[in-house]
């Protein structure tokens, strides 16, 4: 059985790890928006299967990098506060 204390940290990683998320995710909306706004509003008119597959291209690299930033700062700053 868990203690408290192991129930708290865990909370207390989940709530990093959300915060973080939700700054990353908000981020990359708005660059993918301004930077490729354009563009994939182009394709989306005229190639609609190529569309779907850059739209999922983007989504799962969207995913991987997020992970990957995520995994780091909890690392990187979890080593700063012990």
């Amino acid at each position: 059985m868990k203690s408290k204390t192991d129930t708290r940290d865990l909370l207390r990683a989940f709530a990093i790890e959300l915060a973080v998320y939700t700054v990353l995710v908000t981020g990359y909306f708005f660059v993918a928006l301004h930077f490729l706004g354009g563009w994939l509003k182009e394709i989306f008119d005229s190639h609609r299967t190529l569309y779907a597959f850059v739209a999922f291209a983007l989504i799962v690299g969207q995913g991987i990098l997020l992970e990957a930033v995520t995994t780091w700062l909890l690392r990187f700053f979890g080593k700063k506060i012990r």
